[in-house]
């Protein structure tokens, strides 16, 4: 396979057309190195439109989500180079590492601790210095780092749970995939002041559900 040439298809014939215009955020998907957080089993998926598996057939979260839904969600936030980041969803580093290129610092949370080694490695391998990757349970919210101006969960939540809300500054904002299957829509969430928030859908996909977040109840007749 011709590397460069599938990251070059990647990026013009599925992350353009998907409305992914902002050349910063291109020209970091052609500088991060997609193929170096990809499992060696899956490495040939790596540019592909889907989800690729990192752990027990990618459920649960363990998965990287489709390189033009990444690309969206990493437009629309807009980080700045001041910036401190919060990921909820490790995975293999990935997205933490296109957030650190545009961030100041990110701290990434990852349940699965063999998943947490990964991503240690793959951004140590990619030099990449300004991320953590902290073994922990994203859903309980990291409360002694926060407030954040971004937060990112790398995954699906059945809502935007209020301890990750409650993390995010003024001003901040908070993207998430939230539904449950077969709808779901990624959502942008914008901290207005102390208790109001600004939510802006920004497109419908399916995304597996993050480990640790709980499920809606089900309607009992």
């Amino acid at each position: 396979m011709n590397i460069e040439k599938a990251r070059f298809n990647m990026i013009e014939q599925q992350i353009r057309p998907w409305e992914v215009l902002d050349q910063s955020v291109l020209s970091l998907l052609a500088a991060v190195k997609r193929e170096e957080f990809v499992p060696a089993a899956y490495r040939s998926m790596a540019f592909m439109d889907l989800c690729v598996p990192l752990a027990d057939g990618g459920s649960q979260g363990r998965c990287m989500l489709e390189p033009k839904v990444e690309a969206r969600i990493l437009q629309e936030l807009h980080v700045q180079p001041h910036e401190k980041v919060l990921e909820i969803g490790a995975g293999s580093g990935y997205m933490a590492a296109l957030l650190g290129r545009k961030a100041q610092r990110v701290l990434t949370l990852e349940i699965d601790a063999e998943l947490a080694r990964m991503a240690t490695d793959n951004l140590k391998r990619a030099g990449i210095g300004n991320v953590e990757v902290r073994h922990a349970d994203g859903s309980r919210g990291p409360q002694a780092d926060g407030p954040f101006d971004v937060i990112v969960a790398s995954g699906s939540v059945a809502t935007v749970p209020q301890v990750l809300l409650d993390q995010l500054k003024v001003g901040g904002r908070l993207a998430a995939i939230v539904g449950t299957e077969p709808i779901m829509r990624a959502v942008v969430v914008t901290r207005v002041d102390e208790h109001a928030f600004r939510t802006v859908e920004i497109f419908d996909t399916v995304a597996p559900r993050l480990l640790g977040f709980e499920e809606p109840p089900k309607f009992k007749f």
